[in-house]
């Protein structure tokens, strides 16, 4: 079975998860998000394409969420002894990932390749791409003005408010290559609960990724980033509030109109008239049997839309 899922960070790596231990994973795509993508230190980050590589290849710190498993931080210590500004922490082992990284791309070599490199290094078998290898960075409008993303979410810890969101580079950027293919290959294209807004918002704002799903000939099914009308983590709540009018399963749809079949979302959040097909289930991914559920339940959503 072939699945293309878009993704974001956290909650779509642990999505990710449980959909390879209950699907080949060399069937199974991941497109992910690269609007979070900095430059920190001199270093090309991106945050959701690391987290799913190091949640995917074992070795992601799972009490943090981000990040390394058995992390240091000298060289982030000795940096801000000498006056750096360290807002944006980058870990020992996680700046050895960002130094090979950097190499490659200084080659030339695109951010696809080098994502596809690192994941067999890491023994991950189903493929990770990033949405684009072309520039394209979230902005999030507050009072007074914009933030890039991570300033935003990192720095500011999301405290002022989100007012709007700006994708700096979508109307140029393309598909990465192999991203339209998985999308038109797939047996079920699936949207994982990451936030509609900053995560899954700027894979679909490449214009070929949008009308790839749009188009369709196969299943969508949305995972809700919600439980309880509350976010796991993060400011999707927030959002939804301020850009749908309230948090439930019902404003989850609406960011994504025209473009999924069926919401799997959380039994704490009742039952409520939709427009697509509702699949209720426990969705609060705490360990592996729990990851396996949610992704079985977007699976028979699939089925059963077919």
């Amino acid at each position: 079975m072939n699945v293309a899922v878009l993704s974001g960070g956290v909650g779509g790596a642990r999505f990710v998860q449980g959909l390879l231990d209950v699907v080949d994973p060399a069937g199974v795509t991941v497109i992910a998000n690269v609007g979070d993508d900095l430059h920190a230190y001199g270093l090309h980050v991106s945050p959701d394409v690391d987290t799913l590589l190091y949640t995917l290849g074992g070795v992601a710190d799972e009490e943090r969420g981000w990040g390394r498993g058995g992390e240091t931080w000298a060289a982030l210590d000795v940096a801000r002894e000498l006056g750096a500004d360290t807002w944006f922490q980058l870990g020992d082992r996680d700046i050895g990932l960002h130094l090979a990284r950097a190499q490659a791309l200084d080659r030339g070599e695109p951010l696809s390749a080098v994502t596809q490199r690192i994941a067999r290094a890491l023994g991950i078998r189903a493929r990770i791409l990033p949405a684009t290898d072309d520039r394209l960075r979230t902005w999030i409008q507050v009072a007074g003005g914009e933030l890039p993303f991570q300033e935003w979410f990192v720095r500011e810890r999301y405290e002022p408010e989100a007012l709007g969101v700006r994708f700096e580079g979508a109307e140029r950027a393309r598909a990465a290559p192999g991203v339209l293919d998985a999308l038109q290959e797939a047996d079920l294209i699936a949207i994982a609960p990451s936030n509609p807004f900053v995560s899954i918002g700027p894979i679909l704002a490449v214009e070929a990724i949008r009308a790839a799903v749009a188009e369709r000939r196969v299943p969508a099914v949305a995972v809700s980033p919600l439980i309880g009308g509350r976010a796991v983590k993060g400011p999707a709540d927030r959002m939804l509030k301020r850009f749908k009018g309230g948090t439930g399963p019902f404003q989850v749809t609406q960011c994504y109109g025209g473009l999924i079949d069926a919401l799997v979302y959380d039994e704490s959040d009742g039952e409520v008239e939709l427009d697509v097909r509702p699949l209720v289930t426990r969705t609060l991914m705490s360990d592996a049997a729990a990851r396996r559920r949610v992704a079985e339940t977007a699976l028979e959503a699939a089925a059963a839309l077919r």
